[in-house]
């Protein structure tokens, strides 16, 4: 009976890792009012690599007129000095966003956190569809928290990922699957 527990166990855990993984390789391709960029780390004031291969992606929304506003989530990280959407934001304009087309929220510390002030954000600006803004595995968790919060959210995964080898992605992929499971046990 306990084989079987077990087997029916790492099938369900199979089955979720394989529906995250092409969930986050499904981009929508529909137009919003704009992209909510989730924060990632800051190292010495820029953009982390994972974080610059987000922005650019919302970059190329906009650009591409998929959206017209870009909105960066993300606090300041412990010993930073800029919040991680104040690095969004810089490294936008540097890179031909018009700076009135960028909205920011500065208190986030986890994915719920940036949805749940980013939707405030929306509000404020009369934004109703998001395009949700991430690396390919962190986007089955992250739309599905963002339409919880009650927003007309999709998927745009980054092309660009910085997570390409085998082991990176696995390791990636092993922690989005925890914590989907997690957040589906945990959510209130």
């Amino acid at each position: 009976m306990t084989c079987l527990f077990l087997i029916g166990l790492l099938l369900v855990i199979l089955f979720t890792a394989s529906h995250i993984y092409i969930y986050g390789n499904t981009p929508s391709l529909i137009k919003a009012d704009a992209a909510i960029v989730l924060g990632a780390e800051v190292w010495d004031n820029e953009p982390s690599p994972v974080f610059r291969e987000r922005i650019n992606h919302a970059v190329n929304l906009y650009k591409a007129r998929d959206v017209s506003k870009l909105i960066f989530t993300g606090g300041v990280g412990a010993g930073k000095q800029i919040s991680e959407a104040e690095a969004g934001k810089q490294y936008a304009v540097k890179n031909g966003v018009n700076e009135l087309d960028i909205l920011i929220e500065t208190k986030s510390r986890t994915t719920n956190q940036n949805l749940k002030y980013a939707k405030k954000v929306g509000q404020q600006h009369n934004l109703n569809k998001f395009l949700v803004v991430s690396d390919p595995l962190h986007m089955k968790r992250a739309v599905l928290m963002a339409r919880n919060l009650g927003l007309d959210a999709f998927p745009s995964p980054t092309p660009t990922t910085r997570y390409r080898s085998f082991k990176s992605q696995l390791q990636f992929l092993s922690r989005e699957t925890y914590f989907y499971f997690v957040y589906l046990v945990f959510k209130a």
